[in-house]
């Protein structure tokens, strides 16, 4: 496909008024031709191991979506990457974030130097050279879940037509210690808590406290997920998000994202596994990812058959978080959605936006339908008792 190009001043070097640079958008069809320069952009802490090239890679071989690789170029200089596929969305031809629906965080792969320049684009312009890319690929552009400013750092795809997701995540900042993290919260009812659960464990035969382990290990427990996830998914009402095949495997590569020594981590399962009269039962499953020192929680499920009363998820997650100090982790995210036990652990709270450009006439239909429903659910979901209305109505539409 032919690359579409726009002028970019050259601020570090030269003036806006002066000598200048060229924008090129090149759209490529697979992952491959880029590999050596997206592993360089993966370096970079503040991009989002979501759009890292390991675990695009791993839910492209699990799918079978069209890929649309936007590759943005200075001169002979890679400035950013966006890992899009083409699917369906709203009855909508949509490019979004390849795995997109399993992500906590996105912010595209950006060089330092591009960030510096786009301070300078013309957002119009941005979008257009972005569209003229695309037209024919899809009908729109879907970018969705991207923090506008992350660390410090402003999302260069600010410039672009956005909407607020019906979505915030939440964070808790690490201290020097677990005591010191905890200060951060309701501190003596946190420790409380936490020693009532764990009373209620060693009155029940006590527990161990599984963190990582073999790769045999780390599959059978996310295989356990599944099982405990689809259970609880069926009680509510709510639809299994993880019941295709094609998930699973995806998540099951991401286990075998290791990159020690970048502390990087597709995904890492720890649980909470019962001893005594239960011994083996695993009350409490969650998987967290780590990129720089930042650990997300990607997925966690609980078994509510035995020890209901011992809070065994809120216990977890305890003892995931006592267990990164000292590894120079300075972030925990609980990730996407407005739950009670994200906002008991999590003082930091991250609005995220949808960037939404159309790209053709059909396209500006499904920009317009989504924003109303972002808008809509929103709307809802800040009105708690029209909230738990929506929610009782759609579980009772499942049943």
């Amino acid at each position: 496909m032919q690359a579409q190009t726009l002028p970019v001043p050259d601020r570090p070097h030269h003036s806006a008024e002066s000598d200048g640079c060229e924008l090129e958008i090149t759209v490529l069809d697979s992952l491959a031709p880029l590999e050596v320069r997206w592993r360089e952009l993966d370096r970079d802490n503040l991009n989002s191991l979501h759009q890292g090239i390991d675990w695009c890679m791993s839910w492209a071989k699990a799918h079978v979506n069209p890929l649309s690789i936007v590759w943005g170029r200075l001169g002979a200089e890679t400035a950013f990457i966006l890992p899009v596929e083409i699917n369906r969305f709203h009855g909508f031809r949509t490019a979004r974030f390849i795995a997109a629906d399993h992500s906590n965080i996105n912010t595209g792969l950006f060089t330092t130097r591009f960030i510096e320049l786009a301070k300078d684009l013309e957002p119009e312009k941005f979008a257009g050279l972005l569209r003229r890319a695309l037209i024919g690929r899809a009908d729109l552009l879907l970018l969705q879940n991207i923090p506008l400013e992350w660390r410090g750092r402003r999302n260069p795809l600010a410039l672009l037509p956005m909407v607020q997701n019906q979505n915030h995540a939440y964070q808790l900042p690490l201290c020097e210690n677990m005591e010191a993290t905890v200060q951060q919260l309701n501190a003596k009812g946190r420790r409380k808590k936490f020693r009532t659960q764990l009373r209620r464990l060693q009155a029940l035969g006590g527990f161990d406290y599984v963190a990582g382990g073999t790769a045999d290990e780390q599959h059978k427990l996310l295989d356990r997920f599944f099982t405990q996830k689809s259970g609880r998914f069926q009680a509510l009402g709510l639809p299994d998000v993880f019941a295709d095949q094609a998930t699973k495997t995806f998540l099951h590569g991401a286990i075998d994202i290791r990159e020690r020594a970048n502390s990087m981590v597709g995904l890492e399962m720890h649980a909470i596994r019962l001893k005594g009269e239960h011994d083996g039962h695993i009350a409490a499953i969650a998987g967290i990812s780590r990129k720089g020192d930042h650990v997300i929680c990607q997925l966690s499920a609980i078994d509510e058959s035995v020890a209901a009363e011992a809070s065994p998820g809120e216990f977890l997650f305890w003892q995931m978080i006592a267990g990164q100090h000292g590894k120079g982790v300075s972030l925990f995210d609980f990730g996407l959605g407005d739950q009670g036990y994200k906002r008991s652990w999590a003082p930091v709270e991250t609005e995220h936006y949808d960037l939404v450009l159309p790209l053709s006439l059909r396209g500006s239909v499904g920009g317009v339908v989504h924003r109303a429903i972002t808008r809509g659910k929103a709307f809802i979901k800040s009105r708690a008792k029209i909230y738990r209305v929506a929610q009782r109505i759609r579980r009772a539409i499942r049943v």
